[in-house]
């Protein structure tokens, strides 16, 4: 897995959120209800991505949670770095402490290009290029009937 699982239930919150008309607040039950997540534990990590920008939080009765702005100006990398910081992306994939070209580990030369790969996608792709990959694949599995196999 690339990343954690309060890393998975932050992309599928920030999904459900970019579906919903701009300038939109949605409650924590709201979210967690549609998403199947648990909601104590997606208030605070919700609290945490307001705390980095990626939303806006409105306290009392008509508050909520928000995107702070388009899906298309978010970068699936800043969402991983605000939930799970992006340490294990430079970390030795064997856990040595010294790792580097010049004293690499027996998967240094392979890891290496793969991270590079997973970063600059995480990087190119954002919130919108994965809500519209979602609603492509909900769409599909309609088409099919469930069987998740195509049409």
């Amino acid at each position: 897995m690339l990343y954690s699982r309060p890393c998975e239930y932050a992309l599928r919150a920030l999904t459900y959120l970019s579906s919903q008309e701009e300038n939109t607040l949605s409650r924590v039950h709201e979210i967690a209800e549609s998403e199947d997540l648990p909601a104590p534990f997606l208030a605070k990590l919700l609290q945490q991505l307001a705390r980095t920008g990626i939303l806006t939080s409105v306290k009392g009765p008509k508050g909520g949670f928000g995107l702070a702005r388009r899906p298309g100006e978010i970068s699936l990398i800043e969402i991983v770095s605000a939930v799970d910081g992006t340490e294990s992306f430079n970390r030795c994939a064997v856990g040595l402490a010294e790792c580097s070209d010049t004293a690499p580990c027996p998967l240094h030369d392979t890891w290496k290009p793969l991270r590079t790969q997973i970063t600059d996608y995480l990087t190119e792709q954002t919130l919108a290029d994965l809500a519209t990959a979602l609603a492509r694949k909900k769409q599909l599995i309609s088409l099919d009937g469930g069987s998740g196999k195509g049409v």
